[in-house]
């Protein structure tokens, strides 16, 4: 779990870091007209300046799911695990060089699709190799460590932005660390094992069985007696895969719930997270001011899915997301009416927490309705709803911001997280403590 978590770590470094690098590259001249090249003419979807740059991540991450999660279900997870985090690191760091528009937003295009990959991979991963009665524990772990790396982007872009060294500008060394790190986790792969159940799926019994096998010899070492009996379940699918069952009876359901869940959640989470400093600016708080503020507000991050590991397999995976949602709306409604810095510090604080137990109770949720032969394709097709929603809420919030301020872009907001909460509630079903093959099929539940 914490090796896996360390690949997030990276992987939530790179996406977190462009509403906080976002100043100094507009500081560098590289979204005038002239710099972003074919860019340029998404001014006709209103998307110009730094815009392209959200536009080109989301839209990145958007293909390398829609397109690429599948291979997770066909090479294995591991593989796709270590080579989509060299992708898109390498990509990071070619983009911190670049000197025009246009390059910087092709390569963050190319880098959003490895980014995309990564992120269903990890959610897939962790589902098919933890118990069923500590996967809300696993995914709050999860994302405690990948959310501990958000601070750290604030604090590096704060500082380092105003800095030149070697010629180069402070928010391209901000870049070229996130890229970096991610060698520490390719020297650490080979002590990442496969996941049993997809080499099962496979056929590949007597690999599954080694590495499950090695997991009971350690456990029950570490519990100084014997295991309990394994839960008695329907034998291991060797169906072969075919992505139109998850649109066909029984599971086109579930698709259709996650697909608007997914484009109603993403537009309060990153909807908030993505525009922190430019939220603050319209409250009236100077630009230096709200780099600094925000980076306080970041350090609520890690928090949430700390938070989280006391119910996270308590209280039902559905009930943890609705009332996340409706604390966000509430959370998000106080930050449009605060005037004084420390309230809206701390709305925007308890906004973060609560968007991030809903975060790792939502990517635990999704993960739990498939089965293995068709997880990662499945979630995947589900999750690039959200990343195609990100692109172009991007959009519709920076003009309710310029429209209407932050009132106008709370209401928004408000109304995504009861759409969220309306679909869950009625199509949603329960998986806190159910056996993965019987929560990934309809009607076992």
């Amino acid at each position: 779990m914490l090796l896996i978590s360390l690949g997030g770590v990276f992987e939530f470094y790179d996406l977190f870091l462009t509403g906080y690098v976002a100043p100094g590259m507009v500081a560098s001249g590289l979204f005038r007209p002239g710099s972003l090249g074919i860019f340029a003419s998404l001014r006709v979807l209103a998307v110009s300046g730094v815009g392209t740059f959200v536009f080109c991540t989301f839209l990145g991450m958007w293909l390398g799911i829609l397109l690429l999660s599948g291979l997770a279900d066909r090479l294995g997870r591991r593989w796709v695990f270590t080579w989509s985090l060299m992708w898109y690191a390498l990509c990071s760091a070619i983009m911190a060089f670049q000197r025009s528009g246009e390059a910087l937003d092709l390569w963050r295009l190319m880098a959003g699709i490895g980014i995309g990959v990564q992120l269903v991979t990890i959610d897939t991963y962790i589902s098919e190799i933890i118990p069923p009665r500590e996967r809300g524990r696993a995914f709050s772990l999860n994302q405690f460590v990948a959310f501990a790396v958000v601070p750290l982007v604030a604090l590096l872009a704060w500082r380092l932005s105003p800095l030149r060294v070697a010629d180069l500008e402070g928010w391209r060394w901000v870049v070229l660390i996130g890229s970096s790190g991610a060698l520490f986790v390719w020297l650490l792969r080979g002590q990442i094992p496969e996941s049993p159940r997809w080499l099962a799926q496979r056929g590949r019994m007597a690999e599954a069985d080694a590495i499950v096998c090695g997991l009971e010899r350690r456990v029950g070492i570490a519990r100084g007696g014997p295991l309990p009996v394994p839960e008695s379940v329907t034998a291991t699918d060797q169906t072969q895969v075919r992505f139109r069952e998850i649109f066909g009876r029984g599971y086109g359901g579930r698709t259709l719930m996650l697909s608007l869940f997914n484009i109603a959640q993403v537009i309060g989470f990153y909807g908030f997270a993505s525009w922190v400093p430019t939220l603050l600016t319209g409250r009236g708080i100077t630009v230096t001011a709200s780099l600094e503020y925000s980076f306080i507000i970041a350090i609520a991050n890690p928090f949430g899915p700390l938070l989280g590991m006391l119910f996270a397999d308590r209280v039902e995976r559905r009930a943890q997301i609705m009332i996340s949602m409706l604390l966000m709306g509430i959370f998000m409604a106080g930050f449009a009416l605060a005037t004084h810095a420390a309230l809206l510090i701390a709305l925007g604080t308890l906004f973060t927490l609560s968007s991030n137990v809903m975060s790792y109770a939502y990517h635990g949720y999704q993960a739990e309705l498939y089965p293995t032969r068709i997880r990662a394709r499945a979630v995947g097709f589900v999750y690039s709803w959200s990343r195609l929603a990100a692109a172009f809420a991007g959009l519709a919030i920076g003009y309710l911001l310029r429209s209407g301020g932050v009132a106008l872009v709370a209401a928004f907001i408000g109304l995504a997280m009861a759409m969220g909460i309306a679909v869950i509630a009625l199509w949603g079903p329960r998986t806190a403590g159910v056996a993965l093959e019987r929560s990934s099929t309809p009607n076992a539940i």
